[in-house]
């Protein structure tokens, strides 16, 4: 029984429990709705840029930790296109120091004059607030002026800004930029921004000048590169030495260079997808094809997806390549967007001329071979694969006499010789066709009395060892897939850290895509 003078203790009832969720319910609302209401300024380009100097601080006080200076160059590179000559200039006047030598000439290659005075506001109406002002961009510190990073970027962005406007003062721009970079060497923070200027350096010759003119300042560079153990420079600077050789046709001295570098550690995946091209086409010139193939299908799957012109190129090398294995490529090879939508139609006539070398291999047909080789014989000389091209004829001729081999069991070589258009004597013939067959192209035997090509009784591929051979092969390229992509794996060393001392899963993850997105992008991938 309940002691009197007890107060009876109150029961909460559901009326109250559910006014108490519909008010928080309304409250999140109402701060949804004001948070969808709520105006987004938009962002300035010289916001971006100062957010990059910024960011390059950040990079010099963690003794050059590398993800800070990919985010500036990725970061760059989106901004790019709205990085105006007024812009330029605002952002030199405000992160350069007024005592900085190189403020002055940087000015005068930008244009010289900055941004107007914005216009004054519009008097609101009656009744009507004043509208308030947008927030002007946060100009660099003072010490963020005196930062030989901070100069080092300010070259690099009117290295970029003339070389996007097609001007020839790029040249003299970008190797005065470098001096600037060399004379801070030691600092790590400056290593990402040194190769991208050299790539800028190598580019604006190859479009104003001369390419054997960046040789020597290239191999400075590179030894410069070793000797500070720059991974990034020394990868950078390789590559484009080969290209540089590569430009001239000098294969040889490629493969002496490449062969006596020192590769990095720690590569990028942008400069090994360009090491893997440059050494695919210097095996092709070798002879040695399947290493070729190789390389160049494998930086053909490394290679970023918005990287479009680069794909294409692989895929004109990896074309004349199978080609000369023996392989005839299929028209989805060439054209492999065209499985679930139309290619282009600038990728269409960039493979024009290679797929219809690739119909003319794979009929067998001499005449149209010449054809198409002396139709296009402009593109395979861009291309720098007219020589690969030449070395087709023997292929030509050696899928013709495998397909009159199937289709007779005993043919005349003059009946040979008129089916495959060789206008050659009788000696001549025998002699392509017993190369031929000794080779191993031509499953049939030749009858030197009587003149004549006899073809070999078929029989069941099943019962041979090409099934397993073609399963071996297969097996290892998915293990060879497999390993390439453990070995890519790579995690931001702080990630480690920031488990350990705490900090969010979120803020790891950030930082785990931000890597990923270092490695996978590259906008100068289809500079060259």
């Amino acid at each position: 029984a309940r002691r009197a003078g007890t107060p009876r203790r109150a029961r909460p009832s559901a009326t109250m429990g559910a006014d108490v969720e519909m008010k928080d319910g309304a409250d999140k609302e109402e701060k949804k709705t004001a948070k969808e209401e709520t105006p987004v300024a938009p962002q300035d380009v010289l916001d971006v840029l100062f957010e990059n100097v910024t960011l390059l601080e950040k990079s010099v006080a963690s003794k050059g930790e590398p993800r800070f200076a990919a985010k500036v160059l990725r970061q760059t590179m989106a901004w790019r296109k709205k990085l105006t000559p007024a812009k330029l200039v605002d952002f030199l006047h405000a992160a350069l120091d007024d005592e900085n030598p190189s403020k002055a000439g940087l000015v005068a290659l930008a244009g010289g004059a900055g941004s107007p005075p914005p216009a004054p506001p519009t008097p609101p109406a009656d009744g009507e607030p004043a509208p308030a002002p947008p927030p002007a961009p946060v100009p660099p510190s003072a010490a963020q002026r005196l930062l030989p990073e901070t100069e080092a970027y300010a070259h690099l962005l009117c290295v970029i800004f003339l070389t996007d406007a097609g001007d020839a003062r790029v040249v003299q721009a970008s190797e005065r930029a470098l001096s600037i970079v060399s004379a801070a060497a030691g600092r790590r923070a400056t290593d990402a921004l040194g190769a991208r200027l050299a790539f800028y350096y190598a580019l604006a010759h190859e479009r104003h000048g001369e390419v054997s003119d960046a040789r020597a300042t290239l191999l400075r560079l590179h030894r410069a590169a070793v000797t500070r153990r720059d991974d990034l420079g020394q990868e950078t600077c390789l590559n484009l030495l080969l290209r540089n050789y590569l430009h001239y046709s000098e294969y040889e001295q490629a493969e002496k260079l490449r062969s006596k570098a020192q590769t990095p550690s720690s590569r990028s995946n942008p400069q090994q997808c360009r090491h893997l091209y440059y050494l695919g086409r210097i095996r092709a010139v070798q002879l040695e094809y399947s290493e070729a193939k190789a390389c160049l299908q494998q930086a053909h799957r490394k290679a970023p997806a918005a990287a479009r012109g680069f794909a294409v190129e692989l895929t004109k090398w990896i074309t004349v390549v199978r080609l000369l294995l023996g392989e005839i490529p299929e028209k989805r090879d060439l054209f492999p967007s065209a499985r679930g939508a139309s290619a282009s139609q600038k990728t269409r006539d960039a493979l024009a001329p290679y797929a219809a070398l690739a119909q003319a291999v794979r009929a067998g047909d001499l005449a149209a071979f010449k054809t198409v080789a002396e139709t296009h014989a402009a593109a395979f000389a861009a291309d720098k694969t007219h020589l690969l091209v030449a070395r087709l004829r023997r292929n030509v001729i050696r899928v013709g006499l495998r397909r009159v081999s199937l289709a007779y069991s005993s043919i005349s070589l003059s009946d040979v010789a008129a089916k495959l258009g060789l206008a050659t004597s009788a000696e001549d013939v025998e002699r392509v066709v017993a190369k031929a067959i000794r080779d191993g192209g031509v499953d049939a035997s030749l009858d030197h009395e009587r003149q004549l090509m006899v073809g070999a009784v078929a029989t069941d591929a099943y019962a041979t060892r090409e099934p397993q051979a073609a399963f071996h092969a297969r097996i290892a390229f998915c293990l060879d897939a497999h390993n390439e992509a453990v070995r890519a794996m790579r995690y931001p060393p702080a990630a480690r850290e920031a488990k350990r001392v705490g900090h969010s899963a979120k803020d790891v993850l950030a930082l785990e895509e931000e890597l990923a997105t270092h490695i996978m992008e590259d906008d100068e991938m289809d500079e060259f």
